[in-house]
């Protein structure tokens, strides 16, 4: 136990968020442990969702679970970035608007603003949906490719939890190339028979999708010429969340 609290404070200190990341051989060194033992450690933490290990520089980073637990953590600039933006996009369409992440082919969700009314979708904060199957998860595999999508998604058999849900990764790999020619994910029962759900994807300042914003509403109050409305708008605020998290060039990216 003292051993992976000695290794979380490690990937929240100074030197792992500016190195994004910290490897086996470094974290032994500061938690005093041998590499072996805060390896396993390592791996059961990850397991946990508390860290993340990145698969090309092979360096460890706190989690989205680990945020979501704290409650008020998260990557704070991002967070505190998004609140006032996801509140203007609630008084602009009425409508809950969500902030979430991408955690392995799950997407959870780590902070929402919700309207006055009395009929609307459920708050997800802390919980993780399907990414093949949700507005935001299609949002924030904008950039993947169909080899990708097969590497993140594997051997999984997608579930139909909504009557028009994607069943093969083909199928999820056309309607992700419809949502970037659109410029904004729009998901139409695929999640639950009755529900749309729109999403636009947030950049960081690499240019890499890092978060996606969306709404979701009852079929009857989300049509066609709404979609539109709300999938603009949406485009519009991770845009210009993406710029305060130092995008170089909002709308230079292609969506």
């Amino acid at each position: 136990m003292s051993r992976a609290a000695a290794a979380l404070i490690a990937l929240g200190s100074v030197e792992a968020v500016e190195q994004d990341g910290l490897g086996v051989v470094r974290i032994a060194e500061l938690v005093g442990g041998d590499k072996g033992q805060v390896s396993r450690v390592l791996t059961t933490l990850a397991k946990a969702g508390l860290i993340e290990r990145d698969d090309r520089s092979l360096t460890y980073r706190l989690g989205w679970g680990f945020y979501a637990l704290a409650a008020r953590a998260g990557d704070q600039r991002l967070l505190e970035a998004a609140r006032p933006l996801l509140r203007r996009l609630v008084d602009e369409l009425g409508e809950r608007a969500n902030l979430s992440v991408l955690r392995d082919a799950q997407v959870l969700t780590v902070f929402s603003a919700s309207p006055p009314r009395s009929v609307q979708v459920a708050g997800w904060v802390g919980r993780t949906v399907p990414a093949y199957c949700t507005a935001s998860g299609r949002a924030l595999l904008f950039d993947t490719t169909t080899e990708e999508l097969r590497a993140l998604f594997g051997e999984m058999q997608f579930e139909r939890p909504g009557p028009k849900a994607p069943h093969t990764i083909d199928e999820l790999a056309r309607r992700l190339a419809a949502s970037r020619r659109r410029g904004f994910a729009v998901v139409d029962e695929e999640f639950e028979a009755g529900l749309i759900a729109v999403a636009a994807p947030v950049r960081d300042f690499r240019g890499r999708v890092c978060a996606a914003i969306n709404i979701s509403a009852p079929k009857f109050r989300l049509g066609p010429a709404r979609r539109d409305q709300a999938g603009a708008a949406l485009t519009a605020v991770a845009d210009e969340l993406s710029g305060r998290l130092g995008e170089p060039a909002i709308g230079a990216q292609s969506r």
